[in-house]
């Protein structure tokens, strides 16, 4: 597996965008795009993605031929890049995930990710993970309490990385977790997700958008689906929503 490409550019509408221009005028990758500041950050369910200097934007821009359910599972592995990144700056006890693939510190959410795709021009599909880490910064206005890591450095960081120190840590990490997925399948990402994982065997809201439903997470299924189970013993698989666990269920 060739090493990605890294390219920081100062200011750009979106790294997703980019990453989806590049894919269909032909790029295949692998290609890190990230920029110092993004003027129109996105993030899942078209949510906006709050975007000021001093935090990490990146898209990992593939092309894979993997079938489309499987290729979504890479929002898994990119939460446990994000996650390893974190080990290097802040405690590691602090770092959680949860479902999908928000990662936490402290409970607080600080980092999102995006995954995108579409036909590539060569055959397979281009796949973009996005990825925003609030390095410096964390948003005040948004749903949920967020955080940065420059508010829980670990005893010996002097200082918060920067987005030229951090993102090469991202990069490696993320070929580290490519490599093993590729030798050993999803389950070593689904094992290693579920010891990260933040709210499993708690009581647990699903907001489905039609419907709310309520019960006990259990893991991850095959699938990458939360197994969530119901009062009345029956198991619900959830493939896509908003999920709230413990006390802010």
């Amino acid at each position: 597996m060739s090493p990605a490409e890294l390219l920081i550019l100062d200011q750009i509408d979106s790294t997703n965008a980019e990453a989806r221009r590049l894919a269909e005028a032909g790029h295949s990758g692998p290609i890190w795009v990230a920029a110092r500041s993004q003027t129109a950050g996105r993030g899942r369910r078209g949510r906006a993605w709050s975007s000021e200097t001093g935090n990490l934007a990146a898209t990992h821009l593939s092309v894979t031929h993997r079938p489309p359910a499987e290729a979504a599972q890479t929002g898994f592995m990119a939460a446990l890049a994000v996650a390893d990144l974190l080990d290097h700056y802040v405690p590691p006890p602090c770092v959680t995930i949860k479902w999908p693939n928000d990662v936490l510190v402290e409970g607080r959410k600080i980092s999102g990710i995006l995954v995108e795709s579409g036909p590539a021009p060569s055959g397979g599909l281009w796949l973009a993970v996005g990825i925003g880490v609030n390095l410096a910064h964390a948003p005040d206005d948004v749903e949920r309490p967020a955080t940065a890591v420059a508010r829980h450095l670990a005893d010996g960081v002097m200082r918060t990385p920067t987005l030229d120190e951090a993102l090469p840590v991202l990069a490696e990490a993320w070929a580290g977790w490519m490599t093993r997925r590729e030798s050993l399948g999803f389950e070593v990402i689904r094992d290693a997700w579920t010891r990260r994982a933040h709210g499993l065997s708690a009581h647990a809201v699903a907001r489905l958008g039609h419907e709310t439903v309520e019960g006990v997470a259990e893991g991850l299924a095959d699938d990458g689906a939360l197994r969530l189970r119901l009062a009345d013993g029956s198991l619900r698989l959830i493939s896509a929503g908003d999920v709230f666990f413990g006390e802010n269920a």
